[in-house]
């Protein structure tokens, strides 16, 4: 009985270990996602709070299609949340956000989420307030499908890791039982 005892042990620790490793990994996978984002939106927000008229940097290319494309893109939203300037299309339009994100970023002053206006179509978006010039949003996205695909990798990495650590167990096991019967 203690033997079985030490081997659900270790199979929760193990468990609990490949978990982790991937949660982590996960999480700064995700977090990562937003680096640009933040950057691009804090910029612009600030040279709108400048009074600079409502235009995107030359960084962004002149329209970006959010279902298919990699490539970062850029709303700018005046104080009641109507799209001033857009790089991010969808179906050749400028999607729209739930309400409540803006209403979230007029208290928080920043928002970061993952958003996802229709199915199969996901960025990791930073939306910024502006404070000053004429006031609004700066919203920066850029599509999570290339961080979908290298949180799947580590899924399939922390599986295999931990159906191997699991059969090694379970070997070491059997063979510790069948030592003991065949005294």
């Amino acid at each position: 009985m203690a033997k079985s005892a030490v081997w659900l042990t270790l199979v929760l620790l193990v468990t609990f270990g490949c978990g982790l490793v991937y949660i982590s990994g996960q999480q700064i996978l995700r977090q990562n996602a937003n680096d640009p984002q933040l950057q691009l939106a804090e910029d612009i927000a600030a040279t709108l709070a400048k009074g600079k008229p409502v235009s995107l940097p030359t960084t962004f290319t002149p329209a970006v299609d959010i279902a298919t494309s990699l490539a970062p893109y850029a709303i700018i939203y005046d104080d009641h949340g109507a799209p001033l300037a857009s790089t991010g299309l969808l179906h050749g339009k400028t999607p729209s956000l739930p309400p409540g994100v803006l209403a979230y970023t007029k208290e928080q002053k920043q928002d970061r989420i993952t958003w996802q206006p229709e199915t199969g179509v996901r960025s990791a978006i930073v939306v910024t307030r502006v404070y000053g010039g004429q006031g609004g949003y700066v919203l920066v996205g850029r599509s999570l499908r290339e961080i979908e695909l290298r949180e799947q990798r580590l899924f399939f990495f922390a599986a295999c890791a931990w159906a191997a650590s699991i059969l090694t167990i379970g070997l070491g096991y059997a063979l510790s039982k069948e030592k003991r019967t065949k005294r």
